[in-house]
């Protein structure tokens, strides 16, 4: 099945936009500024597109509750113009016309959170050309206020929001490409932050996650390092400080990093998609501080893995991983064993330069389904679970796409 979109698809999102319990899809469209909006019905298929326009360029998508109204709202960066949009919801799967706030130069990842502790969601934004951050603190109307810019280091490429010294306010972490670092800013709580407090990383670095890899109650951070093949945790003391990095061989380029419990073992695990090589590190946490060796999944010779989601596909408890290939044009699914280890690599085909993948329940069915944004051929696939399987053949969701090849790391 085919559905019309823009141009460019370059992010997207899942939620359930017109509330009736069905998963529904959000994708930023680089190359048409715009939006496109695909509600599906609760069996694995979706209506046609609806598309609204953004800024220049939109990038990278987020969903969330601005105007304390229970439904869903998006928030897309414009690459193109310096500027976010937000697009409130009304519930029945349509959408205000945008609103756009100012940003620094070339604002890439977006995430929301509550940063000055007033049950009202705010938006952070690196601005990759200018070396900053924007603030938005939002009113609960769906408004926001003018930009607060705080200075990171050398391109940010990546945030993440967490409390990173107990006072149950939430910090930011930003890793800068263009440095070799990454930025801690501690929240004041008003919606405020204090001056960033750099880490030395690894060379390129170009993703950061946090969570507590100790289990000392404590958030630590991880960051891939694209340059030189590595990624590095800093652990957290818990009250904002963090240890020197510690280091672990990835495969070539690593560009993304994902969290999980892979073995059952109440220890965090780690997941990096290697760029370059067509691999993924899997680093098993174990107690205290450290990662057992890596192992890795092999997605194939010129695969280039862009991005990767992780899930239950299988309904046997245990926590898989979806690979995008961008280089040969398939998903890889890697399904998880009992002791932690993986199986070899299923693979599915799917459209021209698959580049980002997300995954949800789209048919009602309790199982998980899987949909990937193909930037060479103009169209969004959804694969169906089935329990035991991934349905072998996607159904296609037309997009006119141009080819820019610029990742969105968010």
């Amino acid at each position: 099945m085919t559905y019309s979109t823009g141009s460019n698809p370059w992010s997207l999102a899942v939620g359930d936009f017109n509330n009736d319990t069905r998963l529904d899809i959000v994708v930023a469209n680089l190359g048409g500024n715009t939006v496109s909006i695909l509600l599906g019905y609760g069996n694995g298929s979706f209506a046609n597109q609806t598309t609204y326009s953004t800024g220049s360029n939109p990038k990278c998508v987020a969903i969330g509750d601005f105007n304390n109204d229970t439904l869903l709202d998006i928030v897309v960066t414009n690459t193109g113009g310096s500027t976010v949009s937000t697009l409130l919801g009304y519930g029945n799967g349509s959408f205000e016309n945008q609103t756009t706030y100012s940003t620094g130069y070339e604002p890439w990842p977006v995430t929301v959170g509550d940063f000055n502790n007033d049950t009202r969601l705010d938006i952070v934004v690196a601005n990759f050309g200018v070396n900053t951050i924007s603030i938005l603190l939002g009113y609960g109307n769906g408004s926001f206020a003018n930009q607060m810019t705080y200075s990171t280091g050398a391109a940010p490429g990546s945030v993440a929001v967490g409390d990173f010294n107990n006072d149950t306010l939430l910090d930011i972490a930003v890793a800068n490409f263009g440095d070799n670092t990454v930025s801690i800013l501690l929240g004041h709580g008003d919606g405020s932050f204090a001056n960033q407090t750099k880490y030395s990383t690894g060379s390129g670095p170009s993703s950061v996650a946090i969570d507590d890899f100790n289990n000392d109650n404590r958030l630590d951070i991880v960051v891939t390092n694209w340059n030189n093949n590595s990624i590095s945790i800093f652990l957290g003391y818990g009250n904002g400080v963090f240890t020197k990095q510690m280091t672990y061989v990835t495969g070539t380029s690593p560009s993304s990093v994902a969290v999980g419990n892979f073995n059952n073992d109440n220890q965090l695990d780690i997941v990096a998609a290697n760029a370059e090589d067509g691999s993924v590190s899997v680093y098993l946490g174990y107690p205290n501080e450290g990662f057992l060796k890596q192992m890795r999944l092999i997605t194939g010779n010129g695969s280039r893995p862009k991005s990767y989601a992780i899930g239950d596909f299988n309904n046997d408890g245990q926590i898989d991983i979806a690979v995008a290939n961008s280089g040969t044009n398939n998903i890889s699914i890697f399904l998880r064993h009992d002791n932690g280890s993986f199986g070899n690599q299923m693979a599915y085909a799917t459209d021209s330069s698959p580049w980002s993948v997300a995954v949800g329940d789209f048919n009602n069915d309790t199982i998980l389904d899987i949909v990937v944004a193909n930037l060479g051929s103009d169209n969004v696939g959804v694969f169906l679970g089935r329990g035991n399987e991934i349905s072998s053949e996607a159904m296609t969701i037309r997009l006119n796409l141009a080819n820019n090849l610029v990742k969105c790391i968010a």
